[in-house]
């Protein structure tokens, strides 16, 4: 007899996991808040004239929106079993190949669809030589960053690249303001609610969990595990191609120095927000909320005038931390 040509064996085995996967994400979300809520003590105390104001939250919000456009991209694919090294250089790539389009003379929709494609692009070719060339993902995503990075600064010759005024839709999604919030972050929250629906109610969000779990038995219920890796990562340049139009609002250019380490802060946010390095569990919510204690330190440090490298050691214990907690969460919830 062949294989099954359908998951729902699959499905049907998940259940209880998922069922405990979400009780122990609810545990876990009201942990990672009341990290939030602590951040928000300390701004408080260290700055109150500055920490508790609207222009410092629309702040922290535009710092967010951008790395957690790509968070989402990372979370599928981190669930999946995967990695995905290249996220910010592909960024950087949709950035400059955006910027460089016929001179900008197509206007702000081609460009933006230029972004997203050349983002899609990328990622699906990590995905087809991890799923297809059997190469780890570690060094695929590791090549594309590499060849992505090299690419964004032979095309723009190291060049920042201004947008034309006559393509200032782009820039107004970050100047443009809905109830005093920029357009950029509504965006944002558009990508995480439709990152979670996805997720959680979706066939393609079940595969991501069977697959990352155990990528044998999704197989032998019908998953084309293959396949379903290789869309993980087309799903994580098509998130970077987003962040490439929100960055391009943000600072007017597309440049190839765009996203330098947003692949770590983006990692460090899902690790933190739960998500095992090994797949099989993690959630969007729990990202985010990552991402937001990531995005509260940054503001916390450049508003006490504290050094940039003690900011990175900080993050780097707090990534430390998280590992060592979910290794002995892992532990206590073995049979």
């Amino acid at each position: 007899m062949g294989e099954p040509t359908t998951d729902r064996p699959a499905a049907r085995t998940a259940a209880p996991a998922l069922s405990s996967l979400r009780g122990f994400g609810e545990m876990r979300h009201l942990g990672l808040l009341g990290a939030l809520a602590i951040l928000v003590v300390v701004g408080l105390v260290t700055r109150p004239a500055n920490f508790a104001t609207a222009s410092n939250l629309v702040s922290i919000l535009s710092l967010a929106a951008t790395i957690g456009v790509i968070t989402v991209g990372a979370t599928f694919v981190i669930i999946g079993g995967g990695i995905d090294l290249s996220v910010g250089a592909v960024m950087a790539l949709a950035s400059v190949w955006a910027t460089t389009v016929a001179t900008q003379s197509f206007g702000p929709v081609v460009m933006a669809i230029c972004a997203i494609l050349v983002g899609t692009g990328a990622g699906l070719v990590s995905g087809l030589l991890i799923a297809y060339g059997r190469m780890v993902p570690f060094i695929a995503t590791l090549a594309m960053l590499v060849a992505a990075r090299g690419l964004a600064q032979r095309m723009s010759d190291r060049k920042t690249q201004l947008i034309q005024p006559e393509n200032s839709f782009i820039v107004e999604l970050s100047t443009t303001r809905v109830l005093g919030i920029p357009m950029l972050v509504y965006i944002f929250a558009l990508v995480v609610v439709l990152g979670w629906i996805l997720l959680n109610r979706t066939t393609f969000g079940r595969r991501t969990y069977a697959v990352g779990g155990n990528p044998e038995a999704a197989r032998l219920a019908g998953i084309d595990v293959r396949r379903h890796t290789m869309l993980l990562y087309a799903l994580s340049g098509l998130c970077c191609g987003i962040a490439a139009v929100l960055i391009m609002a943000r600072t007017t250019t597309g440049s190839s120095t765009h996203g330098d380490l947003y692949e770590l802060d983006a990692i460090a946010a899902v690790i933190i927000g739960g998500t095992l390095l090994t797949g099989g569990r993690g959630t969007i919510v729990g990202s985010i909320l990552g991402l937001l204690i990531f995005t509260l330190i940054t503001n916390l440090f450049i508003l006490n005038g504290l050094n940039t490298s003690d900011q990175l050691i900080a993050k780097g214990l707090i990534i430390v931390v998280a590992v060592l907690l979910q290794r002995r969460n892992l532990k206590e919830r073995a049979p």
